[in-house]
This record gives structure tokens, C-alpha cells and sequence, in this order.
């Protein structure tokens, strides 16, 4: 009877083994017949465009039917031509099935971001059934690479030292070489526990975090910070920040920068004013009186200092700078005080103050800038400080008046007669360089003797008979807003000259006011122009 279980248990055995190695020799035969790689590069600039090549080749002798291709991107691709993160290939795009000794290629482009140094994996799979077989077999493989170079610029501009509580400016400066235009970016900062934020430009959705909706080639931007640390002195705090892309979800990181600062002794104390005044909002054409201050707070004599002014801003006119002990040189953009001509600066005491000053002039009109402002970073031995200045805007109107005009055609008595009416056209025209702008209007009076007609274009003047006010009430303003495509409104008036303005020169309407809330500057601007008479016309607007 043993022998009996002993003869059954090795017939068993020798059947399984048969069923395990003819799998076996299934499975590794699948492996063999059908080849299937992925060709890309090794390495990837984040932006550019690249291809993967994915091969399939049949090297066995048996036809493989119903073959599916799957590729997936790695997981920061950008693929092209909107195609989705898995490409699945049916079997009728592959032609239903593979012959013996056919070889199929299929291309993928895309776009891969990420850090520099990180791998990306693209990966494929096949899925076929050899002919006369039930069963369906699968081929896998990936292809590997690495993001090489991340061509854009992301740092600090920060001092390497600063005296426990003093204040300080610094800033996070980006700027894109990339050949492809980003969007959906945010820069995120990390701030150091000891520091005390004080002031941000521009606002973000929060103190440390900033969307940027879009970046091409050549552009970038700056954050500018204001705060203070606290610590002891010897001790260092390290500020890190982070810039990326928002993709399907998830936040990609494409670099990262940090900035240790050290707490040190401070020795220095600069400060400014503009024109009497530590915080001055500047108008275009202003003269601008620059006093810097500083002292010594440390607790030893400082000698032989050199005190540096560099400005940075389209508005400066630098031809104008002014300064009796300072030197400057046309196109440096600086002005510098040494310790030849500054005796304070030979030689400054512990608790000694002492203020150099300097005069410039600002642009009237300058086109295509955006959030106008003025930069002065003072350098004065080791210590830096940076200072900005804000601009207002500079709201311009023009205005014109016409008869026989191609809007309303305004045709009448002209030259103006007594007790006839006239009809004239006057245009006006608005233009808001620098700063966004908020409910600008633009209002007049019209003497007694001028009616409004109703024609207007477009409908946006209102009238009160009371007063004889009329406004055009034009809202918010966009930067450069009007300077280059016209911003404007026509309106008809009707004249009836009295027996008294014979042979005069009449008011069409009182003197024009433009008025808007500069939302950069935070401060109410508004620029005015004289009346309109029919003087525009020359001798021929006197009434006859």
C-alpha cells in the first residue's frame, strides 16, 4: 500500500513539474519573441521638447495578434498636442498584429519639468496573443532620464550680515532663459522663526506665496522684502524659498535658493529723506532733494569710508543730478562720497551722525512702465540699504473741438452769428501712464449759452442742469492705458451767441478736470486744462 502512494506521489510530481516547466518555457518564449524598447535622451532641458521612440519587433517565427501598446510619460511631462498621460494604441492602430520579423515604431513628444538632477521614467507595455494560443502575454520596459540644466534664474540679493533688529531690505529676483513660455508658477519663501516681516511688494496670496500666471523667455520679475531679525549676535538665520509649476494638481518644483544671513554687531545706522520727507510719493517732472543720514552705533570710531548712492529707474533723469561733494559720472547711475572731500567720513566717532545730499530730476513721460518706482541703494562700508520710492501716475487729457466733423457731422452757422445756433463737436481724450487707476472721470462745466444735443459716443456723459456739470465717468484704468490706441468721447454742443459776445471769442465749456485713484500710489492724481473757446478756430470763431 505504501509502495502504491509512493508510485502515485512521484507520477504527481512528474505531471506538475511538466505543467511548471512547460509554463516556464511559455513565459520565458513570450519574453523572447517580441522585442520592445524605449529610444529618448539621457538627459532633458526643463522646456525643451523632446521624442521618445518606442520599437516593438517581432523576432520569433509566430504571428502575434490583438498587440496593444501602452506608453506612459513620466509624471512631470507636458505631453504635446494635448495628449494624455497614458497613450494606449489599440490593436487596430497596430494593424491588428505583429508578423514574424515586422518591427513597428511609434514617437512620443513632450516637455519635462522638474528639479535639476532628478530621473524621469517613461515606461511602455505590450499586450499580445501569440497565434493558435489562448493565452495573453505581456513585454514591459522604461527608459530613464535625467533633468539637466533648469536655465532660469532664482535668487537672493540680501546682505550677509545684519544687526539684530535692524531693519533691512532684501529681495528675490527670477528671471526665465527658458525656450518655452511657463505658467501656472508660484514662488513659495520660507522665512527664518526670528524674522519679523514689515512690509511686501508686490502682494502675493499670502506673505509666502506668489502666483505668476505667466513667464516667457526674457521676462522676469522681483520680490521685494522689508523686516528685521532678532537673535544674537554670532548666530545665523537661513531664508529658503522655492519656484514652480502647477501641474494637473500637484506643484512641481523646478529650483530652489537659499541666503544665510548672520547676526552681527552693528555699526551703522543710514536712513533718507526726499524732500523733507521719509516716506514721499514722487510726481513725474518732480525735483527730488535727496538727504542720506547716517551714524555710527557701533562701539568704535569708523575712518576712511567711501559712501556710494546707486539708483536704479527710467523715470531718473540722470543728466540732472546735482551734488556739491559727491562725485558722478554721466551713464554710471551713482553718485560716490569718499573720505577726501566728507571729513565725517575720514573720521566718524561713536554716536556721531553726519548727512551728505544731492538733487535729480524726474521724467515727465515714459512709456511702457508698469507700477512706477524709484530705487536708491546706499552702500556705506559693509552696510547696504535699499530704499523705494513710489511714482504717481501721470494722467494726460487732451482736448479738441471741430465743425464739419466725420462723427456727427456738425454742420450749422460758422462762423458763430448772434441768435443763430451752432453746432460743434468736442472730442476728448484721456491717457494713464505708469499705474493702474481706479474711477477716473473726467468732469467740465458748460456755460449757459452751450446746450448739449444728446449726441454722444459712447454713451457715457452724464448732465446735471443744475450745476451744469457733465462727466464721463470712465473706471478703472490699466497702466499706459490710451497712450498708444485712443481712450476717448465726442459729444455734440449747440451754441446760441448773445448780443453781448459780438465780435468775441465764446466759452464752449469750462475748464476740463481728470481725476483717478492711483491704486499703486495709494493717493488721489488728477491733471486740468484750460477752457475751450471758439478762440480754436481762429479769427473766423469770433461772433459776427
Amino acid at each position: 500500500m505504501i509502495n502504491k502512494i509512493i508510485i502515485f506521489l512521484i507520477i504527481g510530481v512528474l505531471i506538475f513539474g511538466a505543467i511548471g516547466y512547460s509554463l516556464y518555457q511559455g513565459n520565458s518564449y513570450s519574453k523572447e519573441i517580441l522585442r520592445l524598447e524605449i529610444f529618448g535622451p539621457e538627459t532633458v532641458i526643463i522646456g525643451e521638447e523632446i521624442e521618445y521612440s518606442v520599437r516593438l519587433k517581432n523576432n520569433g517565427d509566430i504571428r502575434l495578434d490583438e498587440p496593444i501598446l501602452t506608453f506612459e510619460y513620466p509624471n512631470t511631462a507636458e505631453p504635446a498636442n494635448g495628449e494624455f498621460m497614458r497613450v494606449i494604441k489599440e490593436s487596430e492602430e497596430l494593424g491588428g498584429a505583429i508578423y514574424p520579423g515586422q518591427e513597428k515604431i511609434f514617437k512620443f513628444k513632450t516637455r519635462i519639468f522638474g528639479e535639476q538632477g532628478e530621473i524621469k521614467e517613461a515606461k511602455a507595455m505590450v499586450s499580445y496573443r501569440p497565434r493558435n494560443l489562448k493565452a495573453t502575454y505581456v513585454s514591459k520596459t522604461s527608459h530613464l532620464i535625467t533633468v539637466g540644466e533648469v536655465p532660469l534664474t532664482f535668487e537672493f540679493d540680501a546682505p550677509s550680515g545684519v544687526g539684530s533688529g535692524q531693519e533691512m531690505n532684501f529681495s528675490l529676483n527670477y528671471f526665465s532663459s527658458i525656450d518655452y513660455p511657463l505658467s501656472d508658477l508660484e514662488i513659495r519663501i520660507n522665512y527664518p522663526t526670528a524674522f519679523n516681516l514689515k512690509g511686501i511688494e508686490p502682494k502675493g496670496i499670502s506673505d509666502e506665496e506668489w502666483r505668476i500666471s505667466h513667464l516667457s523667455k526674457a521676462e522676469g520679475g522681483r520680490i521685494d522684502i522689508r523686516g528685521s531679525i532678532d537673535g544674537e549676535t554670532g548666530t545665523t538665520d537661513v531664508f529658503k524659498s522655492e519656484i514652480g509649476l502647477w501641474q494637473r494638481g500637484e506643484f512641481i518644483v523646478l529650483k530652489r535658493t537659499t541666503r544665510q544671513i548672520k547676526i552681527v554687531e552693528p555699526s551703522l545706522y543710514i536712513t533718507q529723506t526726499i524732500n523733507n520727507s521719509t516716506n514721499y510719493i514722487a510726481n513725474p517732472g518732480d525735483l527730488l532733494h535727496y538727504e542720506i543720514i547716517f551714524k555710527n552705533i557701533g562701539n568704535n570710531p569708523l575712518q576712511h569710508l567711501f559712501l556710494a548712492s546707486k539708483f536704479n529707474g527710467q523715470l531718473f533723469d540722470f543728466e540732472t543730478i546735482r551734488s556739491s561733494l559727491g562725485r558722478s559720472q554721466l551713464g554710471d547711475n551713482s553718485i560716490i562720497w569718499d573720505w577726501h572731500d566728507v571729513p565725517k567720513l575720514q573720521f566718524l566717532d561713536t554716536g556721531e551722525e553726519a548727512t551728505v545730499e544731492f538733487w535729480i530730476n524726474l521724467k515727465d513721460n515714459v512709456e511702457n512702465i508698469t507700477k512706477a518706482r524709484l530705487e536708491n541703494e546706499i552702500i556705506l562700508g559693509q552696510a547696504r540699504r535699499k530704499f523705494v520710492t513710489k511714482v504717481k501716475t501721470n494722467l494726460e487729457l487732451v482736448q479738441n473741438v471741430f465743425v464739419d466733423d466725420e462723427i456727427f457731422g456738425s454742420q450749422g452757422n460758422f462762423p458763430p452769428q448772434v441768435g443763430e445756433e451752432s453746432l460743434f463737436t468736442v472730442l476728448w481724450r484721456v491717457k494713464n501712464y505708469y499705474n493702474p487707476v481706479k474711477d477716473a472721470k473726467m468732469q467740465a462745466i458748460l456755460p449757459f449759452q452751450v446746450k448739449l444735443t444728446g449726441q454722444v459716443l459712447p454713451q457715457k456723459l452724464a448732465f446735471d442742469p443744475i450745476t451744469r456739470e457733465i462727466v464721463w465717468s470712465i473706471g478703472d484704468l490699466d497702466p499706459n492705458q490710451g497712450v498708444e490706441e485712443p481712450l476717448q468721447l465726442a459729444f455734440q454742443i449747440m451754441l446760441k451767441p448773445t448780443s453781448t459776445q459780438k465780435g468775441k471769442f465764446v466759452p464752449l465749456v469750462g475748464m476740463i478736470t481728470v481725476s483717478a485713484l492711483d491704486a499703486w500710489a495709494e493717493q488721489q492724481v488728477e491733471a486740468t486744462s484750460t477752457q475751450i473757446t471758439t478762440e480754436a478756430f481762429g479769427e473766423q470763431g469770433k461772433v459776427e
